[in-house]
């Protein structure tokens, strides 16, 4: 049986849903422990506050972003090793991220990586649903219908 995979994923977290077979769905939560904003030590004191240390700060802190990043990425790559196709979506660049380092990794084997798109915060039930509909539409669709 085919093992699909989607990934909701943004700066926060990922929610990996896995469908193995036609009834069996397993969710999985990665949070990340990348930063989303500087914080400045003398930021409240503006006499004292230089423009070098700002920006050597800033310096700092886009480099620690981007390692975490990283390491957020290979935390989520981890989880879908062994899957025969990935569908990615989620509101923010990560998706482009992560997308970029699926095609870099060539240990992940044969992954079919079928989509990357743009998608809203959505809840967890939200994102099953849209995982479930993009690899099966015309089952989804039946059920609906047969709800009416």
């Amino acid at each position: 049986m085919e093992k699909q995979v989607g990934i909701w994923i943004d700066s926060k977290k990922a929610i990996i849903v896995t469908l193995d077979g036609q009834k069996e769905v397993k969710i999985t939560e990665i949070d990340s422990e990348v930063e989303n904003g500087v914080y400045h030590n003398k930021e409240g004191n503006k006499g004292t506050f230089s423009g070098i240390h700002h920006s050597d700060s800033e310096t700092k802190f886009a480099n620690r972003k981007k390692e975490e990043l990283n390491y957020f990425l290979k935390s989520v790559m981890s989880y879908i090793k062994g899957s025969d196709y990935l569908y990615v979506f989620g509101p923010a660049e990560t998706k482009i991220k992560l997308e970029q380092k699926l095609r870099a990794e060539k240990s992940l084997g044969n992954i079919k990586l079928k989509a990357v798109e743009t998608s809203d915060n959505m809840t967890l039930n939200e994102i099953v649903a849209k995982v479930k509909d993009f690899y099966n539409p015309v089952q989804r669709k039946i059920n609906l219908a047969s709800q009416q």
